[in-house]
């Protein structure tokens, strides 16, 4: 009992430990997992899943994978497959036997592997695995459609490739006994067909109950991930792995509809997804046995280029000809195909039944499988980012600015913080008052930031900060209340006196953005300064010319408001916190006009002044 709950802190620290280092030092997280799986479990010898948990941890892992495809479901929406559902529904309905033909093809000449074992095993490779993509491209920076068509593939494709292999291990079972492939693919297609039902009739039956109020709201998300437990623990025992396919339907089918009422375990399932990878992934590298690792022979080497540069490519190319997909997209999606626990799960699972059946090379699938994991997500995780970079896909990588609420002061500081190439968006649900900001050629969205709609027709994605800068301080309020647990507490803003914890009918702290400026300036106190002729002006630091020499040079009573660091970076200057400056930032402040004096244009001369980009005509 003590080893097992020791073996499960290790786990969760390992898994959590490497997410945060990758999220320190941008390195793709899924690596780190494997690498410190590997270390503490065949390296060290500090964890052995196999022999803590014995028979139950392929069930757990098989309930952790449903979970992680029914999260991965829920973030799929139609509304995106508008976008990239042409080369989607190419890559299931061709990609699919395009990639087990080729597969088995290479597993039969290369790998040496009998026509059995390498068929089974090339319909599970038709995978691509969520476990990995999905993390991925949370850590990358690739433009939507393409990431959306991985995204995609990589969901719809891991059921579709567990129905492979099972199709293909109950013919080879079967076949015995005289019996044909029309009657062992029809049963299963049906089984597969019910078991989408099944899991498409609880996503309606949660999308009917949640609203009504029949399910309390503490308890919404443990009936939801009970209910997905028990869907694909029964779907599994109509037939094998159909399971997959019930929780993936099921997941689709809640992301598109109506359910206000699961708005509130987003986060929750968010967090539980996070949880299960880390963990999963570190129980994967840990179980790595090092005697099934020694039967990999050169043939296996060979096979694993022939994947990445042979099959792959070939799979999605042919299946993309003819299609409105970019060349350069075509070729990033042939590149891009990591692996993860799916892949795994299934062959521990089938190298049994194949070994049972006769079939020697069964056991070869565990370490080939491991292989693979290892291999493309190592090649995948870090080339993603320079090859989307070298295709010219790779998305927005500086830190973008939302500013909700049009006013002359948010249009003058979108204007500043455009020009210095911080991608901004300028929210506001009155067309009038953005007009001034079109005219300045700044990017705005007409409608509801809070409205539900917002979210299918605006990418938020590319805002790493949010400023709610209407003249109504509660609005403001809700607007960093509702996006701090997505963008994060400490890059949401608002503008507004600071609270005083005495005044019981001021809104809580726990609710509202950091207040912008160091003096918590109010909408009304900016208008009245507008008024008097204030504008922003941007101060470049250097070694020589640092903080107090910049101070020096703003007029009096001039408010900083923000650094803006070489890396686009944004940090602002709040009642609670002072960012450092440091060479080579930009301090973005508001203040009165410069009134010219003798002095002023001594200092010119001399080039202090050149420090300073005065915004006199952005007011």
């Amino acid at each position: 009992m003590e080893h097992q709950a020791l073996v499960i802190a290790l786990v969760g620290v390992l898994g959590i430990g490497a997410q945060w280092v990758a999220w320190r030092t941008g390195w793709p997280a899924i690596v780190l997992m494997l690498a410190a799986g590997f270390i503490a479990g065949p390296g060290l010898h500090l964890i052995d899943p196999r022999a803590a948990f014995g028979d139950l941890l392929e069930p757990l892992v098989s309930i952790g994978v449903a979970l992680i495809l029914f999260e991965g479901g829920l973030s799929l929406e139609y509304r995106e497959l508008r976008k990239v559902g042409d080369a989607v529904w190419r890559l299931v309905i061709f990609g699919v036997p395009l990639g087990w033909l080729f597969g088995s093809l290479a597993l039969y000449y290369i790998a040496g592997l009998v026509w059995p074992v390498a068929i089974l095993f090339a319909g599970i490779l038709v995978v691509t695995g969520p476990t990995v993509v999905m993390p991925l491209l949370r850590q990358g920076s690739v433009q939507q459609r393409p990431a959306g068509v991985l995204k995609w593939e990589a969901i719809v494709n891991d059921p579709v490739g567990a129905l492979c292999a099972v199709i293909a291990y109950e013919y080879f079972r079967l076949a015995q006994d005289g019996t044909g492939l029309v009657q062992v693919v029809g049963p299963l297609l049906l089984a597969a067909a019910l078991a989408g039902a099944i899991g498409y009739g609880a996503a309606r039956a949660i999308a009917w109950a949640f609203p009504r109020g029949l399910v309390p709201e503490y308890l919404k998300a443990p009936v939801l991930l009970v209910a997905v437990v028990g869907v694909f623990v029964g779907c599994n025992l109509i037939a094998h792995e159909a399971g997959l396919m019930a929780v993936t339907v099921m997941g689709i089918a809640l992301a598109n509809m109506p359910t206000a009422g699961l708005r509130s375990i987003h986060h929750f399932k968010q967090n539980v997804a996070v949880l299960l990878v880390s963990g999963l992934f570190i129980l994967l590298s840990a179980s790595l046995n090092v005697n099934e690792l020694a039967v990999f022979e050169w043939r296996f080497g060979a096979y694993l280029l022939a994947l990445l540069f042979l099959v792959r490519p070939a799979t999605v190319l042919l299946s993309l000809l003819g299609s409105s997909v970019p060349w350069n997209e075509r070729l990033f999606l042939a590149w891009i195909a990591p692996r993860g626990i799916v892949l795994v799960a299934i062959s521990g699972l089938f190298a049994l039944r194949l070994n049972e059946l006769g079939y020697a090379d069964g056991s070869i699938l565990i370490s080939l499988s491991f292989a693979i994991v290892v291999v493309t997500i190592i090649a995948h995780g870090f080339t993603l980012n320079p090859v989307a970079k070298l295709l010219r896909i790779k998305g927005e990588t500086r830190p973008g600015l939302l500013i909700v609420g049009a006013t002359a002061w948010t249009v003058a500081l979108g204007k500043q913080m455009h020009d210095l190439g911080t991608p901004v968006l300028l929210v506001d649900a009155n067309w009038a008052r953005l007009k001034p900001a079109r005219a300045a050629g700044l990017p705005t969205y007409h409608g509801e930031i809070l409205h539900e709609a917002t979210e299918d027709k605006l990418d938020l994605s590319p805002f790493q900060v949010l400023v709610a800068a209407t003249d109504n301080e509660a609005y403001n309020t809700l607007v960093c209340s509702e996006f701090a647990p997505e963008i994060g507490t400490d890059r949401v803003y608002q503008l507004g006196d600071l609270v005083d914890e005495e005044d019981h009918r001021a809104l809580p702290a726990s609710l509202r953005g950091r207040a912008l400026f160091a003096d918590a300036i109010t909408p009304e106190q900016l208008a009245a300064w507008q008024g008097e002729g204030w504008v922003f002006r941007r101060t470049r630091l250097s070694d020589q010319f640092g903080v107090a020499e910049a101070r020096e040079a703003l007029p009096d009573g001039a408010q900083t408001l923000l650094l803006l660091r070489a890396s686009g970076q944004m940090r602002f200057f709040t009642h609670a916190a002072a960012p450092e400056p440091q060479g080579g930032d930009t301090i973005i402040s508001f203040g009165p006009p410069r009134q010219r004096t003798p002095e002023d244009a001594a200092a010119r001369r001399t080039g202090r002044k050149d420090q300073i980009v005065s915004a006199e005509g952005a007011a």
